[in-house]
């Protein structure tokens, strides 16, 4: 294992230093904790908190700022924040407007965001939430019940916290959760195995000549190995899943994100998206809003997902194109 690090046990803990340490007009830490801040809280408007486990980043705390997240709860590793620093953040980030928790459908964040909800509402915070269950490629795997959170949570984070910035209610970000969610719909595959610091050793091992369809961000199995193809057989496939999942009409709206999942040079991110925005093209779709890059990763793990979303309401396409001040977006 060949790793940038100290100690990896301390990483976590060493990574947030480091972000904040470059970027001090940005961002805080909160005292004695894993949760990263908005320098300048926004005065009377709902707060927006997710989080999760570390080593996914940008996420999650590469999304904080005016715009879009109010704070992010960092966990170790692929483990859940914990409800006492959930609850911490909830209560650094109200500004009395209230706090909205996104959260990625996973067991350990589900109970843990709930637990430091319950916790918050217990001291007179008003808090909601909204759970991300984007990934189409398996009804259940390891780690949750249902459809995993992964990419298409940023696009809630942008869109969430553009209504936010715009002066929205707690009951209308809940309502405007609901409505985005089921129009997001992400799929990806692997080319390798991502490696936990204090692990050592790649959680799955692909051959040389194979990839994996539909494997999750902590490296849950996907649906399907087999050899190697190139870009533009990539794109088909993971399209014509999204395709089933839908399904497409003709003249639709819809916004692409092609994120990498660590360990994928962006040259080849860009090879992807010129195949899949053609493919779609093909589909007779009109793509309105498009971002390409490392977005929500799983630490070294080489390969790609493709998130869609379909346009519904074209308020959500402005709130796509908010202007927003954080590191990674």
């Amino acid at each position: 294992m060949k790793k940038l690090i100290n100690n990896p046990s301390d990483i976590v803990n060493q990574m947030i230093d480091g972000l904040i340490a470059s970027s001090p007009t940005l961002l805080a830490r909160v005292a004695d904790s894993q949760i990263v801040i908005r320098k300048n809280l926004a005065i009377n408007k709902v707060a927006i908190i997710s989080g999760g486990g570390s080593g996914h980043e940008p996420a999650h705390a590469g999304f904080v700022g005016q715009g879009m997240l109010t704070a992010a709860v960092c966990g170790q590793v692929f483990t859940s924040p914990t409800p006492d620093q959930i609850f911490n953040a909830i209560k650094a980030a109200d500004s009395g407007q209230g706090v909205f928790l996104v959260i990625k459908n996973y067991s350990g964040d589900i109970m843990n965001f709930e637990m430091a909800k319950d916790m918050a509402e217990m001291e007179g915070i008003k808090v909601d939430s909204c759970i991300v269950d984007d990934d189409i490629a398996v009804e259940n795997s390891t780690y949750t019940q249902g459809k995993r959170g992964v990419a298409g949570t940023i696009l809630v984070h942008k869109i969430l916290g553009a209504a936010s910035e715009q002066g929205a209610s707690l009951a209308e970000i809940k309502q405007l959760s609901a409505k985005i969610i089921p129009n997001i719909k992400t799929i990806g595959v692997a080319f390798s195995g991502a490696t936990v610091p204090e692990v050592g050793k790649p959680g799955f091992v692909l051959a040389e000549d194979e990839i994996e369809y539909g494997v999750g961000i902590h490296g849950e199995p996907g649906y399907r190995r087999e050899k190697l193809q190139s870009s533009k057989f990539l794109a088909q496939e993971l399209i014509s899943k999204l395709k089933a999942a839908f399904p497409f009409q003709k003249n639709e709206q819809y916004a692409v994100l092609i994120n990498g999942l660590g360990a994928t040079p962006l040259m080849e991110q860009y090879v992807f998206a010129n195949d899949v925005l053609r493919q779609l093209e093909t589909e007779n779709l009109n793509v309105v809003f498009t971002k390409v890059g490392n977005y929500m990763t799983a630490i070294d793990m080489a390969g790609v997902s493709l998130t869609l979303m379909k346009i519904v309401d074209n308020d959500w396409l402005e709130k796509l194109n908010y202007s927003v001040t954080t590191l990674a977006w």
